[in-house]
């Protein structure tokens, strides 16, 4: 069995943490949650993560801006992680938008968990 693969989660609602952390723990799948980009950036420091899944609004630092501080990073095991884009405003962009900002892929609000699990399975499997 290969180690669980760790999601680290940039969002600032507990609900929607909540919710997250028990659909990815089904797929046996650790989460570890930042309340805004500059938390998600201090965990990407601490730990080693396979995937973020990041919240497009969030206080202190939103995820548009904390995307492009970690594609910039010169550690490409942290520069090159999926990113994808959470957001409740998804049709204010277009997917060329969002992959220009760095995400690798985006997820409208209100969550469809089981669209949540495809996507995540997509980069993870």
């Amino acid at each position: 069995m290969s180690d669980a693969k760790k999601i680290l989660v940039g969002e600032d609602s507990s609900i929607i943490i909540n919710l997250t952390k028990n659909v990815l723990a089904f797929e046996n799948y650790q989460m570890k949650a930042a309340r805004n980009g500059k938390q998600v950036l201090e965990l990407l420091e601490k730990e080693k993560f396979d995937l973020i899944l990041m919240d497009i609004s969030m206080p202190v630092m939103d995820g548009m801006e904390c995307t492009r501080q970690i594609r910039a990073l010169a550690d490409e095991s942290i520069s090159k992680l999926p990113i994808i884009a959470i957001s409740g405003n998804i049709n204010n962009y277009t997917p060329e938008e969002f992959r220009r900002f760095g995400f690798d892929d985006f997820i409208q609000k209100p969550l469809d968990y089981d669209k949540v699990l495809a996507t995540v399975k997509k980069f993870l499997s």
